[in-house]
């Protein structure tokens, strides 16, 4: 008996212990924004990273979200008393409110989220943030710090991006797909139009920003195991990041519509 119970004891407490770990890996995160134009270069490289160099991935996966959205809500909404302009209004609402930010930051965990766990795990295993702690350089205002910063900064701008190429994606696929021009696909988005709804998606960019950056170093920073607990972190960051971004969608919907 105690033996079937002995595993998921385990790994109860070790749960624990990692959200322990992670909590004061957050603390210590927000504690180094003091000294953040030290670490400005750093911040700026991983702003490129993140941000710039993730554009090119945002645009087509936004833009192609948008056409389908486009012809879905046209095979939904097919009726003779349907007026054509509400396609534009289902796409806008959709893409603002939920697959813009979802869709583009569940890619992102994907791509972003790997290459933060595996190149800090990379610095754990090969000893070389053992050695920044022996010059007295503190590894998490170095290294983490600068990756959860430009996660903060560059996440709503991503957002916004898609939000604009997702929206024309729709209207690309209504204008060629769906014979509904760009004026009646526009005048349906700005009928149920509300401000609201652009802040609130890049809200939860924001939110889920931050969690894949802070969960991704967190799983990178306290890699252990060699090369294997390399492939190890960055496989359970992207998992556990998709995952904290369902739930925060869930989370940011009840509290904030």
């Amino acid at each position: 008996m105690y033996s079937l119970l002995k595993y998921p004891i385990k790994k109860i407490l070790s749960l624990f212990e990692e959200f322990g770990r992670f909590i004061m890996l957050i603390v210590n995160v927000f504690r180094s924004y003091s000294s953040w134009s030290l670490y400005l270069n750093n911040s700026i490289d991983q702003m490129i990273i993140i941000g710039t160099k993730s554009i090119p991935i945002v645009i087509l996966t936004s833009f192609f979200t948008g056409m389908v959205s486009s012809v879905q809500a046209s095979y939904q909404m097919e009726s003779s008393i349907t007026p054509k302009w509400i396609i534009g209004s289902l796409v806008g609402e959709t893409m603002l409110l939920e697959l813009a930010p979802v869709i583009t930051c569940l890619v992102l965990a994907g791509r972003i989220g790997a290459t933060i766990a595996a190149e800090l795990g990379t610095m754990r295993v090969t000893e070389q943030i053992d050695a920044l702690e022996s010059i007295s350089l503190d590894p998490i205002a170095y290294l983490v710090f600068p990756r959860v910063f430009a996660g903060i900064i560059m996440f709503p701008v991503l957002i916004i991006i898609a939000d604009i190429f997702g929206i024309s994606g729709g209207v690309f696929a209504a204008a060629t797909s769906l014979d509904i021009d760009t004026y009646q696909f526009m005048k349906g988005f700005k009928t149920w139009f509300k401000p609201w709804d652009a802040w609130y998606g890049v809200i939860k960019g924001l939110s889920f920003g931050i969690a894949i950056t802070t969960i991704s170093c967190f799983y990178g920073f306290y890699t252990k195991g060699g090369a294997a607990g390399v492939g190890k972190s960055t496989t359970s960051s992207v998992v556990v990041s998709c995952v904290a971004i369902m739930l925060l969608d869930y989370i940011l919907a009840a509290l904030l519509l």
